[in-house]
């Protein structure tokens, strides 16, 4: 079952399994690597100062303390950051930011996660007298900024063997080119040559929550993190957060990053200051740690409201814009908070197998700020290029991945946005594209699989998530019970049964409206190891359910 299930991943030989540090691509392979460690050394060498320009979601975040915590450790004298302000900034280094960066007194800034996109916040910097460093993992634009280095795999010409490093992965590898240039000039002769290593759990953070696919180099860094975090090696903040949700470090695994860690990060960028959460990762000690991750499990919780009401607004407006006529859909309240409106696209997205993006007003009058989710086979960002191509300056601004995107347009021109971006998506998916599909590995039942030492045995190949998708099967089953568990009863607690074995539970987030209380029931599941008060046993996570038994 196990080879079945990972050779359809791609993996076909059992030294795949194997993902030791060594094998980390070098980072002599990232075009403008040598360029950019050298401005670092230069700096380090010199003692002038250095400031970092973030950005304001979990990628962005522990990309800065990987930053300020690397270069401190590499023998740095004053490191600075800034981040943009979700609200009256917007996205990425912008004259403003540039400003407030030249205000710290750093010759150097070094952006992470942003910056290749920022053609007049680099040209600001550098007016304002500094050196610019871009570190990026974004899709370039047809003109790139005339920064003194930019490191990215994904810009023109850069060879890298993974395009999917994150924001934060790319962050790391330039640590390990300074370091080692460093270690080349006798840097660490008289001096403690510092573990990057101990980076890891925040570059297995940044990675997974960023939803970067995990190809064999993210696999790498991902899975070493994990097992710093598991071995109580993870950063005070960290721990404060697993803390705080009731999660024992030792059973750590990268959905607890994705679902669990990444959440409450971001929150703080979507509806506070994202700098709360870089305090909180940099905290050197528990209770100042425990005392930002509280702020920030706060701020979540507000957001978990929000996203709910939004999403119930959301799903009922759908009928009004004949979503099941469309291509791509495009929605606009109000009332919705633009900190939430990614989270409103992604569950549109899954509700309709359609692009969707939706808007928010923004700090600018007249203004919205729109976040948009794609679905497999449709380039987003391609997308939003041929609608500006089209409409030049309709969208005041637009950037972004093959998956998601951002833009922000004036509201008089949304109605005849949102034409464009119907009209865009129809000429590039097919309408079966639009169907949604559940890719399964088959019934895992009929095998004799369905045990607890199946999903430890799962668990152990891991890390699961983008690009290496968990492992999902289908089973035909009796509910012998149900019921309506959860604060808003919006999710079930299932009892099932099945030939031979006996009852296991079954859990259907949100699925309250999709509720079956008896038969036979069609199943698509992954499987999980819930543990409680020592002991551990086997639970199923339905993605789908109908009441057809035969097929």
């Amino acid at each position: 079952m196990l080879a079945r299930v990972l050779a359809a991943r791609g993996i076909v030989e059992a030294t795949q399994l194997s993902l030791p540090l060594s094998d980390l691509l070098p980072p002599s392979g990232l075009s403008g690597i040598d360029q950019a460690s050298t401005l670092v050394v230069d700096a380090i060498l010199r003692q002038t100062g250095i400031v970092i320009a973030g950005d304001y979601d979990c990628d962005g975040a522990t990309g800065v303390a990987v930053a300020t915590l690397g270069l401190k450790a590499l023998g740095a004298n004053a490191v600075d950051y800034v981040v943009p302000d979700r609200l009256t900034m917007g996205y990425g280094l912008s004259p403003l930011l540039a400003r407030q960066a030249s205000e710290t007194g750093a010759k150097l800034l070094l952006t992470v996660d942003n910056g290749i996109a920022s053609i007049g916040g680099v040209a600001a910097a550098k007016e304002l007298g500094m050196s610019v460093l871009v570190t990026d993992h974004h899709l370039p634009g047809d003109v790139l900024p005339d920064a003194d280095a930019i490191v990215n795999p994904n810009q023109p010409g850069c060879d890298f063997g993974s395009k999917q490093l994150a924001g934060v992965g790319v962050m790391f590898y330039l640590l390990l080119a300074v370091r080692a240039k460093l270690r080349v000039q006798g840097f660490f002769t008289n001096r403690a040559e510092p573990n990057l290593g101990a980076l890891l759990d925040l570059v297995a953070l940044g990675t997974v929550a960023d939803l970067v696919s995990l190809d064999r180099n993210n696999r790498i860094l991902v899975s070493a993190g994990i097992e710093q975090i598991r071995r109580g090696r993870a950063r005070p903040g960290l721990r404060a957060l697993l803390k705080l949700a009731g999660r024992n470090e030792a059973e750590v695994d990268a959905s607890a990053l994705g679902f669990v860690l990444g959440p409450r990060i971001n929150a703080a960028g979507r509806l506070d200051n994202i700098s709360i959460g870089i305090e909180c990762l940099l905290a050197e000690d528990g209770e100042r740690a425990l005392a930002l991750a509280t702020q920030l499990d706060q701020i979540n919780r507000t957001r978990r409201k929000l996203q709910t009401q939004s999403n119930d607004v959301a799903l009922d407006r759908l009928a009004e814009v004949e979503a099941a006529t469309r291509f791509g859909v495009c929605l606009f309240d109000a009332d919705w908070h633009e900190g939430v409106v990614g989270l409103v696209a992604s569950r549109l997205k899954e509700h309709t197998n359609r692009p969707s993006i939706a808007f928010a007003r923004s700090q600018q009058d007249g203004e919205l700020k729109g976040s948009a989710r794609s679905v497999p086979g449709m380039h987003l960002r391609d997308v939003l290029a041929t609608i500006d191509a089209r409409e030049p300056g309709m969208m005041l601004k637009f950037g972004g991945h093959a998956m998601a995107a951002g833009l922000s347009l004036r509201e008089r021109d949304l109605e005849r946005f949102s034409s464009l971006f119907d009209t865009a998506c129809q000429e590039v998916l097919h309408p079966a594209q639009l169907e949604r599909v559940l890719e399964t590995d088959g019934p895992l039942d009929q095998m004799g699989g369905l045990e607890l030492e199946t999903a430890l045995l799962l668990a152990a190949a891991g890390p699961w998530g983008q690009g290496m998708p968990e492992p999902m099967f289908d089973d035909v089953m009796q509910i012998r019970s149900a019921r309506t568990v959860g604060a808003d009863q919006r999710h079930v607690r299932y009892q099932l049964g099945r030939s031979g074995g006996d009852e296991i539970v079954a859990l259907d987030f949100g699925g309250a409206e999709r509720m079956l209380t008896g038969g036979r029931a069609h199943l698509c599941y992954t499987l999980t190891i819930n543990r409680w008060r020592g002991k551990a046993s086997l639970e199923l996570l339905i993605a789908h359910l109908d009441a057809k038994a035969d097929f």
